[in-house]
């Protein structure tokens, strides 16, 4: 049995390990593409993400975020999307492709049925010599440290640096569409949040 210390240790590693990743994410992610990326989102009718495992916990992240700044997104299951689910995509949406390793074999059939389909396909990966990346129009590339654990195989500080590149994303998005606090306020009366916007107590 472990001490306490020991715990403890393994515990402030962990905000280390994901700390000193967040610090060089940013500078692995190509500034070109990255606007790119912006101006797709922006500009597109419509979004959808798919990612499998905590990738995919991510890609609903995002869609949620895209919502909340009104644009139309949601999440593909990668089981579904193979099974009818593709027919949500229309020529001129924007695909987001999540996948560290970029060879995830539930992602690559929604990207042929993405370009068939004439969307535009943005992948999320690692791996810029990846199946994923080499078939997509727009490439952001992850940067990962190590995971946090000791054996380096949980997808934990991947899924954090995934998604602080999402909330990246939607922040200069809204600052592209010059989103206002107002359009979030009809949207969001819920919680304490939505009391905030409506200028309720917090109770």
């Amino acid at each position: 049995m472990p001490s306490d210390e020991t715990l403890l240790t393994v515990g402030r590693r962990a905000f280390e390990i994901e700390q000193d990743a967040l610090a060089r994410a940013f500078a692995a992610v190509d500034e070109n593409a990255f606007l790119k990326a912006v101006e797709v989102l922006a500009a597109a009718p419509r979004i959808a993400a798919s990612g499998c495992g905590h990738s995919g916990i991510a890609c609903r992240h995002f869609a949620h975020l895209m919502c909340c700044i009104e644009r139309p997104a949601r999440f593909l299951s990668p089981s579904e999307a193979t099974h009818g689910a593709s027919g949500f995509l229309q020529r001129g949406d924007a695909v987001v492709l999540a996948s560290r390793g970029g060879k995830t074999a539930e992602l690559l059939p929604i990207q042929s049925i993405a370009r068939e389909k004439g969307a535009t396909i943005l992948a999320v990966t690692e791996n810029e010599a990846s199946p994923l990346a080499k078939n997509a129009d727009i490439v952001l590339k992850m940067a990962v440290t190590r995971e946090t654990d000791r054996f380096n195989s949980q997808g934990t500080t991947s899924f954090t640096v995934l998604s602080v590149l999402f909330d990246a994303l939607q922040a200069a998005i809204m600052e592209r569409t010059g989103f206002a606090n107002e359009q979030f306020r009809l949207i969001h009366p819920g919680g304490a949040v939505g009391e905030r916007l409506h200028g309720q107590p917090y109770k």
